[in-house]
């Protein structure tokens, strides 16, 4: 194998190495031994030279050399003449670590693999339960229990009553729809994994917004997907540049967010809906429409955009209660037509047989009310993301955003900066960002002074937040990173 690692995305994968205890040279080496174990780092790897890895890392030049000599001694890594510093290939191959695009999911959720008491993830979105999920799981407990302890079977489309449920939900919402259409998932993230495993292979065309989630991209690129990102504008994916992928490149899949985008908060305008559903249409492409993230909400918000396609169209539409109720509920589900339905479940089979009866009876539930938690859940949000706002104008005033139309985070544009510097210098100060780079597709590093920033923590968290991001930024101004011990860092 003889292959290179890019200082960005290394960065990425290091995740939180600046943290702990000892001089800074040795958490770097620690952390680049780990990457090696886990099979993240390969035999005869290259690595960045010590100049740009200290550069993407922002420290300074004499710690990465104190690093990769650490490492060096080991016999871990070795250097050549023109050829740089590898991973030793005397060092015997692990298994790689899971993850498919280099560095996205690591920097989103690698906070749901380890506990790192006294660090701020702003890294994934938060959604605590309501008070109406306790009540919906009583209310099963006390009046759907011996029903569903007389199921003696699996349904892998989901249980019948939440079908019909979610199926007259849409309803509701101005597309009828019948429960053979539905398939019921755990959360919406795996409806867009079985959408991906119908729908992709490698090689395979797809159209996504630029920027995007990045959990869902690495589903797509896990297929080999080849990605056509596309621009934004304030209604929602350009339509000049869909029409002008799907005319020269022929798709496999058209993937958007209309209500609401991740990470812009942009809601599709009703107009923007019904032009892509007419050229799903006109050139037989499949659209998947995920409207799993929510939170704040618009009281405008058009029907989906299913509804807006005419006869011929193939449009998969996918969401979940996760960020409506209580992420603690991992039931989401998809319409498709009847037999893509179908065979969606028939991947879902593959997947995990499937879901759990209990959660699914607690989710016929909360449908019952979904647009009073949907109501109080946007209050919520609404009251967090004023805080978060009014926050960042007293103590980031240079820092610059869009008030989102809906979701759950702002898309915070740093001017002049470079939000993967950026985030080396916040972990310093005990916070966890996911730079604009890590939500796109594109190869060439979009969106590098944006990041992500959540609004939903509870308003003490908030306030901490924003303080140790002033506290970063000033320092990100300044010179680089700090730590809390700086005789540690000097090596």
């Amino acid at each position: 194998m003889d292959s290179s690692r890019k200082p960005a995305d290394l960065a990425d994968v290091l995740g939180t190495w600046s943290r702990g205890e000892g001089p800074l040279y040795r958490r770097l080496a620690d952390s680049l031994r780990d990457l090696v174990a886990q099979g993240t780092l390969a035999p005869n790897e290259r690595l960045p030279s010590e100049r740009v890895l200290a550069a993407a890392l922002r420290v300074s030049r004499t710690t990465v050399v104190s690093a990769y000599d650490s490492l060096r001694s080991e016999g871990l890594l070795e250097s050549r003449q023109g050829s740089g510093t590898r991973i030793s290939g005397r060092v015997a191959p692990v298994r790689p670590d899971g993850w498919s695009r280099t560095g996205s999911v690591n920097a989103m959720y690698r906070n749901l693999f380890q506990s790192d008491e006294g660090l701020i993830s702003a890294a994934c979105l938060h959604t605590p339960a309501l008070d109406g999920v306790e009540a919906a799981i009583r209310r099963v407990v006390a009046e759907d229990l011996p029903s569903l302890m007389a199921e003696s079977t699996y349904h892998p489309r989901g249980l019948p009553a939440l079908r019909r449920a979610i199926a007259d939900h849409y309803c509701r919402l101005d597309l009828p729809t019948t429960p053979d259409q539905i398939v019921v998932t755990t959360g919406a993230h795996q409806a867009v994994n079985l959408v991906s495993q119908l729908y992709l292979r490698e090689g395979s065309p797809v159209v996504v917004e630029d920027p995007g989630f990045a959990g869902c991209l690495d589903l797509m690129a896990d297929r080999g997907a080849e990605f056509l990102p596309v621009p934004l504008d304030d209604q929602g994916i350009d339509g000049v540049g869909v029409r002008r992928a799907v005319v020269e490149h022929a798709p496999h899949l058209v993937y958007v967010m209309p209500s609401y985008h991740n990470p812009t908060g942009t809601m599709m305008s009703a107009a923007r809906r019904r032009e892509l559903g007419e050229l799903s249409a006109r050139h037989g492409v499949p659209i998947l429409e995920d409207a799993a993230y929510t939170g704040l909400r618009s009281p405008d918000e058009p029907a989906p955009l299913a509804a807006y396609a005419p006869r011929g169209a193939e449009i998969i539409s996918v969401d979940s209660l996760s960020k409506v109720s209580w992420a603690g509920l991992r039931v989401g589900w998809l319409r498709a037509p009847a037999e893509m339905a179908l065979r969606l479940s028939r991947r879902k089979v593959l997947a995990d047989l499937a879901g759990p009866l209990l959660d699914q009876a607690v989710a016929v539930r909360l449908l019952e009310d979904y647009a009073g938690l949907a109501h109080e859940r946007s209050e919520m949000m609404r009251g967090a993301l004023d805080h978060m706002e009014g926050l960042l104008r007293e103590a980031l005033p240079d820092w610059e955003w869009r008030r989102p139309d809906g979701g759950a985070a702002l898309w915070v544009r740093m001017p002049g900066a470079d939000s993967r510097a950026y985030a080396q210098v916040a972990l310093c100060h005990d916070v966890e960002l996911v730079p604009g780079p890590t939500m796109s597709a594109s190869p060439d590093g979009r969106h590098a002074e944006y990041f992500r920033l959540p609004v939903a923590f509870d308003a003490r968290t908030r306030e901490e937040l924003v303080w140790r991001l002033s506290r970063a930024w000033r320092e990100f101004r300044r010179h680089g990173p700090v730590a809390k011990d700086p005789v540690r860092l000097v090596v």
